[in-house]
């Protein structure tokens, strides 16, 4: 008993340093930020008094109330919507056309993973290179200069540029939703190959025996054993897009009447170019919020089937 209280002590001291630098680095901020949000430090003479005064959730109404916020809200909603759908249809596609073993699948099994090692603010500003507009039509840049050269001068569009929507979808969205996808999919990709590796094969090779064609075993046997990892993927690519920052801003920052502005964008401006700190601190607990609605009950799942 006294030495498996000892490795229970020893252990414990090895993570404190840890737990330590997680309480002040994390959780301390996270506190002070919402102690914030409560404030009326929306200058930078007010923050350098020092005087807190409490104002409840005044700078929560202004942000609810505030047109670029709710468009903001719209954009993260689409967003997240395409960019999730279009993250696991072309990472599950990766993953079946490299399951089936075809010539080279090794090499593209690198390359299609290979974008998920480059740095968002990289994706961002290549795909701002390949989706910038240019005088179009005469005198075209990127992929328009593509399409000109091809004769397809009727495809030219202002891409992320463009302030055109289909209700409260803002279409400057899809260059970077298309960049997202580019970057996340071959991570999607790697997760449902590990998931199709471990399905065991003796499955697969009754269900032929039965007379199974492709497709059935696709969709009614492949598919509900790769539920868990489906389920992982929507909560990785949910918690991204909900915190996205780095890749739009390098790639169109808030665009022409905010049509690719975002939470995080809304809420670094705020905070680090109007001194606003209050309403910043805000949009950043509105943000948390999200994303806790994601991790939470995910965590809560795991644990629950972690005991069981």
């Amino acid at each position: 008993m006294s030495i498996q209280k000892n490795k229970s002590k020893i252990g414990f001291y090895i993570i404190l340093p840890s737990l330590i630098l997680i309480g002040i680095f994390v959780y301390y901020f996270i506190f002070w930020t919402i102690r914030t949000s409560f404030s009326d430090w929306n200058s930078f003479s007010k923050l350098l008094k020092g005087i807190y005064n409490f104002v409840g959730f005044r700078n929560y109404q202004r942000i609810f109330l505030d047109e670029r916020f709710q468009t903001d809200l719209w954009n993260t909603l689409f967003f997240t919507i395409f960019f999730i759908a279009g993250s696991i249809g072309l990472g599950l596609f990766l993953a079946n056309l490299i399951d089936k073993g075809l010539k080279g699948s090794r090499f593209f099994q690198s390359l299609f993973l290979f974008p998920m090692a480059i740095a968002f603010v990289v994706t961002g500003t290549v795909w701002s290179w390949i989706f910038a507009p240019g005088n179009i039509p005469k005198d075209p840049q990127g992929i328009n200069l593509l399409f000109k050269n091809l004769g397809l001068e009727k495809l030219q569009w202002l891409w992320y540029t463009s302030s055109e929507s289909v209700g409260k979808f803002n279409l400057a969205l899809i260059p970077v939703i298309i960049a997202a996808i580019w970057q996340m999919s071959g991570y999607i990709m790697a997760m449902y190959l590990a998931g199709l590796k471990a399905i065991p094969n003796e499955i697969l090779e009754a269900a032929k025996v039965d007379g199974a064609n492709d497709r059935y075993i696709f969709w009614k046997i492949k598919m509900p054993l790769l539920k868990p990892i489906t389920l992982s993927t929507m909560i990785v690519l949910g918690h991204v897009s909900l915190k996205i920052f780095d890749l739009i801003y390098a790639m169109t920052g808030s665009g022409p009447n905010n049509v690719t502005d975002v939470p995080a964008i809304y809420m670094f401006e705020l905070t680090f170019r109007s001194n606003r700190y209050a309403l910043g601190s805000a949009i950043s607990v509105i943000m948390l919020l999200m994303v806790a609605v994601i991790i939470i009950p995910y965590l809560y799942s795991s644990l629950r089937r972690g005991v069981s």
